[in-house]
């Protein structure tokens, strides 16, 4: 069986993270600043981990790369058995061709995405006993803090809030890991990615062309792939993913309002850093459908800002109940539907916990 190759994607994807970085140390402790944003995390959100949350790691482009190319086999490995004829004497090498084309546009991908991410909990959804890390992008961030104007040592603790209550969702909610992982399994099982290869033997007309460009701009190429018939499920995934993403960047501001003096300015550089994004990059996120990740941040955080402040900390959290309390995409936009629905008619989340003192350091030695 032709399947991906993964060693054409990973060069592809070092060569389009631009130039090898020279090793840059972030500022701060990092282990430090992990375990004090995990602490501030519980405090404020009541989700207790149920194991050690994993320890973080400063990582360049092309090791952040390198580890989500691994973890992409189990998304990817059943759409590319799809691709390629079926039979025929040309079945193998033009599914090895494809396939290879695959390689180089997920590496290209990826390649890219490492010079954006600032940070990452990292997990393989479709994999529920995988483990997971917590990744801190240094180049990434060393520039972003000089090109926006702020304080290095500010953003890294702020961009860890963020991720560390990424890393307490998926361990303090047992559910939340294999429910979205089967909708994105779903999900993918319904995708579309075989080729009428009798067509490609003539040019496409100019209607053709006309109809997979306006298809491609309206729903990007995710849609494209799972088709119309699945819309209603990629609604749910996008719906959870902006639930899980807006929580964080509620969470992030909520918990860094008491220790980053610059939380404003670090907000506002954030906010414009997403919005001028331009040029290739952009053409490329809305080609894939990659601009639903940023109203997923918009969209979600303003829904969790909303709960939160009309009816509580703690009310905000039953969205994490169980999968019957997560919001629709509807209800996210319009939170008071989500606020009505829920009355009461699911137990109360946990209240926000005290914030315990960090552990004293040990004593040296003698």
């Amino acid at each position: 069986m032709t399947g991906i190759d993964w060693s054409l994607a990973r060069r592809v994807a070092r060569l389009t993270s631009g130039p090898i970085a020279p090793s840059v140390r972030l500022p701060g402790d990092l282990p430090t600043l992990a375990a004090d944003a995990e602490r501030r995390v519980v405090a404020y959100t009541g989700l207790l981990p149920a194991g050690p949350l994993p320890p973080p790691e400063a990582v360049d482009r092309g090791q952040w790369a390198d580890i989500n190319i691994d973890g992409m086999g189990k998304l990817l490995n059943p759409i590319a058995e799809k691709i390629g004829p079926k039979s025929g004497p040309l079945q193998g090498p033009l599914k090895a061709a494809a396939t290879a084309v695959l390689a180089v546009e997920v590496g290209g991908l990826t390649g890219l995405l490492s010079t954006r991410v600032l940070g990452q909990f990292e997990l393989v959804l479709l994999d529920s006993d995988g483990p997971t890390r917590l990744l801190f992008l240094a180049p990434n961030l060393l520039d972003a803090a000089q090109k926006l104007e702020v304080d290095p040592e500010q953003l890294v603790a702020w961009v860890a809030f963020h991720e560390v209550t990424h890393a307490v969702q998926f361990t303090a909610v047992p559910w939340l890991r294999p429910h979205l992982g089967g909708l994105l399994a779903e999900l993918m099982s319904g995708m579309d990615a075989e080729v009428d290869w009798k067509k490609l033997a003539k040019l496409p007309s100019r209607d053709d062309l006309e109809s997979m460009v306006k298809s491609l701009r309206e729903d990007g190429l995710v849609m494209v792939l799972a088709g119309p018939q699945r819309r209603e499920l990629l609604d749910k995934v996008q719906a959870t993913m902006a639930l899980i993403e807006g929580h964080a960047e509620h969470v992030m501001d909520a918990v860094g309002r008491d220790v980053l003096p610059d939380l404003d300015q670090l907000r506002e550089a954030l906010d414009r850093r997403r919005a001028n994004t331009s040029g290739p990059w952009k053409l490329l996120s809305r080609l894939l459908g990659l601009e639903m990740k940023m109203k997923q941040y918009e969209v979600g955080k303003r829904f969790c800002d909303h709960v939160a402040e009309r009816e509580g900390v703690a009310a905000l959290h039953r969205a994490f109940a169980g999968p019957e309390s997560m919001p629709t995409w509807a209800e996210l936009e319009a939170p008071d539907t989500w606020i009505a629905r829920m009355g009461r008619a699911l137990p109360p989340a946990p209240e926000p916990l005290e914030l315990p003192e960090p552990p004293e350091p040990p004593a040296p030695e003698s």
